[in-house]
């Protein structure tokens, strides 16, 4: 009697089980992105996350805000997406980074892609970032020799070059002061234009051909990626051969575009994201740099500019637009 009233108390047991854990479901973790507007980074954010199981809507649930073009919302889309509580918010670019970190002084960030990180104060180091925020940097100086030897090499006869940048946040005034020194290393002279808006455009080119500069060089930043159809107009009006960092530039009719990945980066900004849901400590996760590149040469526009590019550097490039 007494092994029988066992096995059934144990078979009540194992019936009763189930039925608790049905009632308290897992909870769907929810995190923010921050962004310029929907596009390439943000499906290869989603399939980054695919890549390691969380799939949107099932096992994750992704709060979007985006800027359209005007960095002056990244403070209140930041605020809004900390009020929503999510797990953590992933972004792209210092000021945004700079507007979450001035939101929250705890939530974790995942940068998608930042300008040197370390140089501009949103981590501490690489191998051990601290604080809050963790994910990919692009190191500025490497990048703007490496532009800056394309281009001379895909125009020869270039001696002054004219640099658009933006002067919101330390990004933009580091990457001029890199590219000049990287100048000086190829006999370059530089003459620096900034544009904080698309009105400031025109007066900037007007500037630089008055300047006589021979070529054009592009700055990273937001406000620039949101201006760049205007940018290669002004470029082909002018006959400036021009070299950018993203390859949406030279598909939109610039000459040379020379830079990290960005779809690349946002897809392993999903690595962060997954390492954080699983417990991991922003401050413990080391900031990692670009190990995908994007070299295209738009041979198009070369022909309207009458140059002819190297052979050896087409055989180089990723990409030629015929």
């Amino acid at each position: 009697m007494q092994r029988r009233t066992f096995l059934v108390a144990l078979g009540g047991s194992l019936f009763t089980a189930p039925t608790t854990s049905l009632s308290q479901p897992t909870r769907v973790p929810t995190i923010g992105f921050l962004g310029n507007v929907p596009g390439k980074s943000s499906d290869a954010f989603r399939a980054g996350l695919r890549d390691l199981g969380w799939i949107e809507g099932k096992n994750i649930q992704i709060q979007y805000r985006w800027i359209e073009g005007n960095p002056d919302r990244y403070p209140t889309l930041a605020a809004e997406l900390i009020g929503l509580n999510v797990e953590l918010i992933v972004t792209a670019s210092t000021p945004a980074i700079q507007a979450v970190q001035g939101a929250t002084p705890i939530l974790p960030i995942v940068m998608a892609s930042s300008a040197d990180a370390v140089r501009t104060g949103l981590v501490a180091s690489l191998s051990r970032p601290g604080g809050h925020t963790t994910g990919l940097t692009i190191l500025i100086p490497e990048l703007s020799a490496k532009r800056l030897e394309v281009l001379k090499q895909a125009v020869p006869k270039v001696s002054r070059v004219g640099v658009l940048w933006n002067a919101a946040g330390p990004a933009g005034a580091l990457a001029l002061k890199d590219t000049e020194l990287a100048a000086r290393q190829l006999a370059l002279e530089i003459v620096s234009a900034k544009v904080q808006a698309s009105a400031d455009l025109e007066a900037a080119f007007v500037s630089l051909v008055k300047a006589r500069t021979n070529a054009l060089y592009v700055v990273e930043g937001p406000v620039l990626i949101n201006l760049r159809e205007a940018v290669v107009k002004l470029a082909a009006k002018h006959r400036l051969p021009s070299i950018a960092p993203l390859r949406e530039f030279a598909e939109a009719g610039g000459l040379i575009a020379y830079g990290p990945s960005l779809a690349d980066m946002f897809r392993r900004a999903a690595t962060y994201v997954d390492k954080i849901l699983r417990g991991a400590k922003p401050a413990d996760i080391p900031v990692e740099q670009p190990t995908k590149f994007d070299f295209v040469i738009n041979v198009k526009t070369a022909k309207a500019l009458g140059l002819t590019i190297p052979q050896s550097l087409l055989l180089r490039a990723d990409e030629v637009i015929q």
